[in-house]
C-alpha cells in the first residue's frame, strides 16, 4: 500500500481567482502553481522588512474577520497565524475544540456552521484528519487555509521553510535539499516535497527504511538511508523530530540507536567540514535527531524560520484575504 494519501480534488484551480493567487483557498502544495509560490516567497519577503520595523503593524486587513480553528495542540503554528493577523489589523477570534461544544455532542459540521454564521472571512484550521480543510470548504464560503491536517500536509509551513532557504541561497532551482528523519509521518515533509520540486530543488530523503514511506520516488525525490552521505551531498539539512505520538509503539529501538545513525551532531558535522544550512520545523527533540549544539550553531536558521513563519503567513492571508483589484493589477 502507498503512503500518499492522493485526495480526489484539487484546490488549485486557475479560473477561480481570489486575490493575487490562483485559488480561493490555501489547502495543499499539491499542484500549486510555480508562479503562485513565488509570489508568496515575495510577499512574504516584504513583510519580513515590515516585521524589522518599530511599529509593525500594517492596516491591509482592517475589517476582515479571521477564525483560527485548532482541533491540535500547536505552539508555533497557531501563534505565528494568530500574530500575523494581527499584524495585519484583522479581527481575530480563537476557537479550542477541548472548551468547545464538540464535548457536549456536537457535530463538526454544526460546529464550523455556528462560527461562519458570525461572519468569518477566513477559517484558519489545523485538524488531525487528513482531508478535513476540503471538507470545511463544503460547509462555509469563506476563505480556508490549512495550518495542518493529519498526516497529509502543512503547507504554510512548507512556504515558511522555501521561504528561509531562498532567502539564505537567493534561488531554489538547483538547490540540494535533503530531509533527513521520521518521513512516513511528517505532513511536512510532504508539502516540502510538493513545493521544493515545483521550484525545480533537488530533494533527497533520508532516514530507517521502515520510517521511508514505499512510492515516494514517484514524486521526484531521491531516497538515500546513509546520513553521512547525504550531508555531504547536501547544501541543506531539514531535519524532522521523531513523531512518537503519531507512531506508535516499536518503531524505533532505542533513542541512542536513532541518534547514532540518523541524528545530525556536531562531530558529524565536523567530520564533512563543509558550509551547510541547518532547518529544523520544530518542535526538537535536542539530543535525539539534533545535538543542541548544531541548533544553536552558527549554520542554523531555525529561528529565522520561525519570524519568516509570520511573515510568510501574512503574505497568504493578505493575498488570500487582500483588496482583489491588487491583485489583479500584479497578474498584469
Amino acid at each position: 500500500m502507498k503512503w500518499m494519501v492522493r485526495m480526489q480534488y484539487s484546490s488549485w484551480n486557475t479560473e477561480n481567482r481570489m486575490g493575487a493567487l490562483s485559488t480561493k483557498h490555501f489547502i495543499k502544495l499539491e499542484g500549486a502553481p510555480k508562479e503562485d509560490i513565488q509570489h508568496l516567497i515575495d510577499t512574504g519577503l516584504m513583510f519580513r522588512e515590515v516585521l524589522n520595523r518599530p511599529i509593525k503593524k500594517v492596516p491591509s486587513l482592517i475589517g476582515k474577520n479571521v477564525v483560527n480553528l485548532f482541533f491540535e495542540n500547536s505552539t508555533r503554528t497557531r501563534m505565528s497565524f494568530e500574530l500575523a493577523e494581527k499584524r495585519l489589523s484583522a479581527d481575530v477570534t480563537n476557537f479550542s475544540a477541548s472548551s468547545s461544544s464538540l464535548n457536549k455532542g456536537e457535530s463538526f459540521k454544526d460546529t464550523i456552521q455556528n462560527i461562519h454564521a458570525m461572519k468569518m472571512d477566513c477559517v484558519v484550521m489545523r485538524h488531525p484528519v487528513p482531508g478535513s480543510c476540503h471538507q470545511l470548504t463544503k460547509y462555509v464560503d469563506a476563505i480556508v487555509i490549512n495550518a495542518g491536517d493529519g498526516k497529509h500536509e502543512h503547507p504554510t509551513q512548507a512556504m515558511l521553510d522555501m521561504m528561509s532557504l531562498y532567502e539564505k541561497f537567493g534561488y531554489l532551482k538547483g538547490l540540494k535539499v535533503a530531509i533527513i528523519g521520521d518521513i512516513s509521518h511528517s505532513r511536512v515533509a510532504l508539502s516540502n516535497i510538493h513545493g521544493l520540486i515545483t521550484m525545480g530543488a533537488e530533494v533527497t530523503l533520508c532516514g530507517p527504511p521502515h520510517l521511508i514511506p514505499i512510492g515516494i520516488k514517484e514524486l521526484g525525490v531521491s531516497v538515500s538511508h546513509n546520513v553521512d552521505e547525504v550531508v555531504e551531498w547536501a547544501d541543506a539539512l531539514n531535519i524532522l523530530r521523531i513523531q512518537r505520538e503519531r507512531m506508535g509503539v516499536g518503531l524505533i529501538p532505542s533513542v541512542r540507536e536513532y541518534r547514532d545513525f540518523f541524528g545530525i551532531t556536531q562531530e558529524r558535522l565536523d567530520r564533512h567540514k563543509k558550509e551547510i544550512v541547518i532547518m529544523h520545523p520544530g518542535p526538537m527533540n535536542r539530543g535525539v535527531e539534533i545535538d543542541s549544539s548544531v541548533a544553536d550553531g552558527d549554520q542554523a536558521i531555525i529561528l529565522d524560520q520561525v519570524l519568516n513563519g509570520v511573515a510568510v503567513r501574512m503574505s497568504i492571508l493578505y493575498s488570500l484575504l487582500g483588496p482583489e483589484e491588487e491583485g489583479k493589477d500584479e497578474k498584469k
